[in-house]
C-alpha cells in the first residue's frame, strides 16, 4: 500500500537509426470528447523494449560542479553514478547486482559519495558513503533501523541524518562529522514528530506533527536548547493541514504550505524573529515544493495543474523568471542548483517522452540535455501521450482522468481497455513516461488512469470525499469509469478490465469481490485486501502516521465491522472473473499473506487465477527483469481472458 502522506507532501529523445515510414502513414483522425488522434499503425515491440528505456533521477553537484551524481537502472539494478555536466557515458560508483543502491549527495570537498539502499526492498535503508578508494562504510549499522539523509550544515563540516536506532516508532536527529562521522544526537523524538528540515544556521529544526488526516501542525525546535519543548507556529481554528518545505538560505524565515485559506495549499513563511506569518506562493492549485539555491538567489515553486506540474524559476535578484525548455505534454522536475549557484539541474518527462537530465547555465543561459533515455528500438512517434478527460460518476461528481488511446484504436478497430488506479490512499495519477503503459498501448490496450475522488490535487474537498468511504464511494467512481470507457465509439465496452497496484490493488480485489459483475478481469499488483490486519501491521516507524491513516480508514478497534464489510479477502467467494495478482515477498506494507489468501480464496470458486511472487522485491518492483516479467505476464493474462486471444508480447 502506498501510504500517502497529507496531500501536499513531501526533451530530446534518442530516435531509432531505423524509419519505418510506411508504418506511420496516417490514414484517418476520430475524435471524442476532445481526445484527437491520427490512426496510424505503429511497430510492435515486446516488453523488453520499453523497459530497456533507462531510469535516471538525482542531481547532485560534485564539488567542482563538473559532475552529478544520479541513480539508474542502466544494468537492470538501481546504482549510483557519476555523469558529466557536458554528457556523456556515466560512470558507475556502486555495482550491486542484487539490492537497489541510490546516490544521495556528493560529500561536499572530495570525490566521496553517499548513498542508500535496503535489502530486497524491505525499506529498512541505511546509509553508507563510497570512499574515494572505491570502498564502502555504513555509517548507520544495525539491524531493523532506517536512516535517511537530511541535509549539509552551511559550513559542510557536518550533515544531518534521522535513524529510528534508538526506539523503531521515532525517528532522531543526529549530527555527523564530515571527515571521521562522529556523531551526535541533538535531537530526542519522543513526541512522535516527523523530521522535516534544519536551517542553514543549524538552530532550527522543523518538525510536522499529524492529528489526523485533515488537520496537520509544523513545529519548530530550537537546537540550541534541546531540553525546550517544540513550539507549535501554525496554531488555527478547525481542521487544517499545514506542512513544512524548507528553511530560506538566511535562516531567517521557514517556508511551509497549508491548505487554511482556500481548497487549496499555498506557501506561506513563518518569519523566525518576529512570528509574523505571510504568503508567499498562491496559485488555483496545489503548490508542491519550494526551493531555494545556495545563497537564495534563485527559488524553484513546482504546482500540481491537473496532473501536470509547472515549474517556475525565480531570479529573487531581478524578478525575472529563468527560462526553461518548453516542450509539449512534458513537465520539469527534480531542481537542483549547484553550490555556487552557476547551474540547475532537472528532468523533463512526459507521457511520450522519457525523463531527461537537463543542464542549464545560468550565467549564460546556455542549455544542454545530457541524457538520452529512450531505448532506440523505439521511435519516438510511436510513444502515446495521455489526454486529460472528465466523467461524471454515480452522483454526478466530476472525476478527472488521463485517457491513453493506441495508435491503431478507431470505431472501425475498436479496442479493449483498462481502468488504471493509482495508489494512495490521496495518491494521484500524473502524467509521465510509464513503460507499463505504453507497453499496454502498443499492444493495442487502452488506458483511464483515473483520478477517483480522494486523490490528490484537487482541492480538499475532493480529497476526503472518500473518508471512510473506501470501497464505496471510489469503486463506484472507478465504475462510472468504465462507463465512460464503454462510451467512446473506439473502445470494446465489452472488454474492460480493471488495474491497479497498492491501494489501487484494494481496489481491483474490492470490484472483483464487491461489485463482482463490474469489469471483466481484474490485474491486483501488491494490494490490500484485509484492512484489518494492514492497520494492525503497518511499520512500527509509521507511528507519526497511524492517526493519520485511522482517521482516512477507520481504527480496527472500533470499526472492524466496516473494514471487514471492505475488506475483499472476507468476500473472496464471489470472485467470478479472471484474476492476476503480483506480490513481492519482502513488502512491510502489504504482507504477502494479503496476497496468497485471496489467491487461495478465489481458486475454490473455479475462476482463472494466476499468481506472481518475487521473492527480491518489497512494495514496488524495482528490479527491471521483474518488472518485465510482470508486464509479459500481464499482457498474456489480458489477451487470453480480456481480449480473447493468444497473441504473445
Amino acid at each position: 500500500m502506498t501510504m500517502t502522506r497529507p496531500r501536499f507532501a513531501c526533451a530530446i529523445v534518442a530516435l531509432a537509426s531505423f524509419a519505418l515510414l510506411a508504418l506511420g502513414c496516417s490514414s484517418t483522425t476520430t475524435q471524442t470528447e476532445g481526445v484527437r488522434q491520427d490512426v496510424r499503425q505503429v511497430a510492435h515491440h515486446d516488453a523488453r523494449a520499453y523497459f530497456e528505456t533507462t531510469r535516471f533521477f538525482g542531481s547532485s553537484f560534485s564539488p567542482d560542479e563538473s559532475q552529478l551524481l544520479v541513480t539508474s537502472d542502466a544494468t537492470g539494478v538501481f546504482n549510483a553514478y557519476r555523469l558529466s555536466v557536458t554528457g556523456g557515458a556515466p560512470t558507475p560508483l556502486t555495482n550491486s547486482t542484487t539490492d537497489s543502491t541510490f546516490g544521495v549527495t556528493w560529500f561536499p570537498n572530495d570525490d566521496r559519495i553517499l548513498y542508500s539502499a535496503d535489502r530486497g526492498g524491505n525499506e529498512l535503508s541505511h546509509l553508507y558513503v563510497r570512499n574515494t578508494d572505491g570502498s564502502s562504510t555504513d555509517i548507520t549499522p544495525g539491524e531493523k533501523l532506517k536512516a535517511d539523509f537530511v541535509d549539509w550544515t552551511a559550513d559542510r563540516k557536518s550533515f544531518w541524518v534521522t535513524t529510528n536506532e534508538r526506539d523503531e516508532r521515532y525517528f532522531d536527529l543526529y549530527r555527523y562529522a564530515t571527515d571521521g562521522y562522529a556523531r551526535e544526537r541533538v535531537f530526542t523524538n519522543d513526541g512522535g514528530w516527523s523530521v522535516s528540515a534544519v536551517s542553514r544556521d543549524g538552530r532550527w529544526l522543523a518538525l510536522g506533527k499529524v492529528r489526523n488526516n485533515v488537520d496537520s501542525d509544523v513545529f519548530l525546535a530550537d537546537l540550541t536548547t534541546p531540553d525546550a519543548k517544540p513550539k507549535l507556529v501554525t496554531g488555527h481554528q478547525g481542521n487544517v493541514q499545514n506542512q513544512a518545505f524548507t528553511f530560506t538560505p538566511a535562516s531567517d524565515k521557514l517556508v511551509y504550505s497549508t491548505d487554511g485559506h482556500g481548497e487549496f495549499a499555498q506557501a506561506w513563511t513563518y518569519d523566525l524573529a518576529s512570528g509574523d506569518h505571510a504568503p508567499l506562493v498562491q496559485a488555483k492549485w496545489d503548490v508542491q515544493f519550494v526551493t531555494f539555491s545556495e545563497n537564495g538567489r534563485y527559488r524553484a515553486v513546482g504546482i500540481n495543474e491537473d496532473a501536470h506540474t509547472a515549474v517556475t524559476v525565480l531570479d529573487t535578484t531581478t524578478h525575472g523568471e529563468v527560462k526553461l525548455p518548453s516542450l509539449p505534454d512534458a513537465d520539469i522536475a527534480g531542481v537542483r542548483f549547484s553550490r555556487s549557484e552557476a547551474r540547475v539541474a532537472f528532468y523533463v518527462d512526459g507521457d511520450a517522452s522519457p525523463s531527461n537530465l537537463h543542464v542549464i547555465d545560468l550565467k549564460s543561459g546556455a542549455h544542454q540535455q545530457i541524457t538520452n533515455t529512450l531505448n532506440p528500438t523505439i521511435r519516438a512517434d510511436e510513444l502515446a501521450a495521455g489526454k486529460v478527460v472528465r466523467f461524471p460518476s454515480f452522483d454526478r461528481l466530476e472525476i478527472p482522468a488521463i485517457l491513453y488511446r493506441p495508435w491503431t484504436a478507431s470505431p472501425s478497430a475498436r479496442v479493449p481497455a483498462l481502468v488504471w488506479v493509482h495508489g494512495g490512499p490521496g495518491g494521484q495519477s500524473t502524467h509521465g513516461y510509464s513503460p507499463d503503459i505504453q507497453h499496454l498501448l502498443n499492444n493495442g490496450y487502452a488506458v483511464l488512469a483515473i483520478n477517483n475522488r480522494g486523490s490528490s490535487g484537487y482541492g480538499k474537498t475532493f480529497f476526503h470525499l472518500d473518508d471512510r468511504r473506501h470501497g464505496e464511494d471510489d469503486l463506484q467512481d472507478c465504475i462510472y469509469g468504465r462507463r465512460y470507457l464503454a462510451s467512446l465509439d473506439w473502445i470494446d465496452g465489452s472488454k474492460i478490465g480493471i488495474l491497479g497496484g497498492s491501494y489501487g490493488g484494494f481496489m481491483v480485489a474490492a470490484a472483483l469481490t464487491l461489485q463482482p459483475n463490474a469489469f471483466d478481469v481484474g490485474v491486483d499488483l501488491f494490494g490490500v485486501t484485509n484492512w484489518i490486519r494492514t492497520l494492525q501491521s503497518t511499520p512500527a516507524y509509521w507511528a507519526d502516521f497511524r492517526e493519520y491513516l485511522f482517521a482516512e480508514l477507520g481504527d480496527p478497534a472500533t470499526d472492524e465491522a466496516r473494514l471487514r464489510r471492505i475488506s475483499p479477502l472476507f468476500h473472496a467467494d464471489q470472485i467470478k472473473k479472471p484474476l492476476l495478482v503480483f506480490q513481492g515477498a519482502n513488502d512491510p506494507r502489504v504482507l504477502q499473506a494479503e496476497s496468497d489468501e485471496l489467491v487461495a480464496g478465489a481458486k475454490k470458486n473455479g475462476v482463472p487465477v494466476e499468481y506472481v511472487v518475487f521473492a527480491d522485491e518489497g512494495h514496488g518492483f524495482q528490479k527491471r527483469a521483474n518488472r518485465i516479467t510482470a508486464a509479459e505476464t500481464t499482457l498474456r493474462f489480458l489477451n487470453q481472458y480480456l481480449r480473447g486471444t493468444s497473441r504473445q508480447p
